[in-house]
C-alpha cells in the first residue's frame, strides 16, 4: 500500500464526485449530453470506474463505492499466469509463494472484513463474460434508480 500514492487517488476521486463534468473536461475528456426524450429535469448519471488491486483496503475510499467487483482466480492459475508475464527485472525465485500469494491472502481477508457488498467475479471466465456480467449488473442497477 505504501508504494501507491493513495492520497492522490482520494483527491482525484473526490474531485470527480464534486463535479464530474468539470473534472472530465479538465482532463481533456469531451462530455456530451444524451437526450432520450425522457424528463429533461432528470439529473444526469455519471459513472467513474476506479480500478486497482488494493482499493477495497483503503479506508478513506470505502464510503465512495456504489458497486464493488473483485476478480478471483485459484492459486494454481494465478501462479501460472504470473509465470508467463515478462518483466524487465524478472521475479526472483520463490517470490510468488513467499510474498505475492501470502500478501494476496492477507489483503483479501482484510478487504472481506471491511463489510463491502463485493461482487466476486470468476477470473477463469473469458474477459467478455466478465465484462458482460458487470455491464448487466450496472445496467440493472441504473434501471432500478431511474
Amino acid at each position: 500500500m505504501t508504494s501507491l500514492d493513495m492520497d492522490a487517488m482520494v483527491n482525484t476521486v473526490k474531485g470527480w464526485i464534486e463535479n464530474p463534468v468539470k473534472f472530465a473536461r479538465s482532463h481533456g475528456v469531451t462530455v456530451s449530453a444524451i437526450q432520450d426524450g425522457s424528463d429533461p429535469h432528470q439529473s444526469e448519471i455519471h459513472i467513474l470506474i476506479v480500478e486497482g488491486f488494493l482499493l477495497y483496503n483503503y479506508k478513506p475510499l470505502l464510503d465512495v463505492y456504489s458497486k464493488c467487483y473483485y476478480v478471483t482466480i485459484p492459486y494454481e492459475e494465478c501462479k501460472r499466469r504470473r509465470s508467463m508475464r515478462t518483466y524487465t527485472v524478472p521475479d526472483p525465485p520463490g517470490l510468488f509463494d513467499g510474498h505475492v500469494w501470502p500478501m494476496y491472502l492477507k489483503y483479501r481477508k482484510e478487504m472481506e472484513n471491511n463489510n463491502l457488498d463485493i461482487h466476486y467475479l470468476d477470473g477463469m471466465k473469458s474477459k467478455g463474460e466478465i465484462y458482460n456480467n458487470v455491464y448487466e449488473d450496472i445496467q440493472n442497477a441504473l434501471l432500478n434508480i431511474l
